[in-house]
């Protein structure tokens, strides 16, 4: 659960094959819907394209959601061979949409299947890149006695405190990076002789009575 690679922004570069304008386009989505969110944007910005063809690839490593389209052009020419340029970068939660601009001359099915590698490749190349790190929340409750002693390893563990609430004790809902949690629960347990112990949370934090 190191985190890996996402879009750090929406990159376009353009190539020119045989006349034919290729304009790739890539950018970030976490979800099939941003996803094709993003390749309708790209349509709508340029409607009178001859193709565009797309692949997205959301999650990364065993957790993958994947789409292609060769929108038009030959079976198998246009979106299996970016996808399998998206496949082979390491990134994820990466949509790529390649607008072709007809130039007159067709390039015949290797030709495309270059082109369409090649623009994805060159694209993917440039790409600012920035490291998603997975976190998890997790709620903690404890004495009053206890709360100068844990916001400091809430800080040394790169836990960030959501929300919290001063009842009968101390309740509080805490992000963390994932890689962080068993030490934070380590030394949660040696400050209290194991009487606090975090639990994974989905959901808002309980009010106190």
């Amino acid at each position: 659960m190191a985190g890996y690679d996402i879009p750090a922004a929406t990159f376009r570069i353009e190539t020119v094959v045989v006349n034919s304008r290729f304009i790739a386009t890539a950018g970030f989505a976490s979800t099939v819907d941003e996803a094709r969110a993003f390749i309708a944007a790209v349509r709508e910005e340029m409607p009178d394209a001859t193709h565009h063809v797309y692949a997205y690839k959301v999650g990364y490593g065993n957790s993958v959601i994947e789409g292609m389209s060769d929108d038009g052009e030959p079976n198998g020419t246009a979106g299996p061979p970016a996808l399998a340029v998206l496949r082979g970068a390491d990134i994820g939660d990466t949509v790529l949409v390649i607008t072709r601009y007809f130039g007159g001359t067709k390039l015949g099915t290797g030709g495309l299947v270059r082109a369409y590698g090649n623009a994805a490749r060159s694209v993917l190349a440039e790409l600012p890149r920035t490291r998603l790190i997975p976190r998890l929340t997790i709620g903690l409750e404890y004495p009053y006695n206890y709360y100068e002693l844990i916001q400091r390893l809430l800080a040394a563990h790169e836990a960030v405190v959501d929300e919290q609430d001063f009842g009968a004790a101390v309740m509080q809902i805490v992000t963390l990076p994932a890689d962080n949690l068993q030490e934070l629960a380590h030394a949660l347990s040696e400050l209290s002789a194991g009487q606090i112990v975090p639990t994974l949370l989905e959901g808002d934090l309980p009010t106190s009575s």
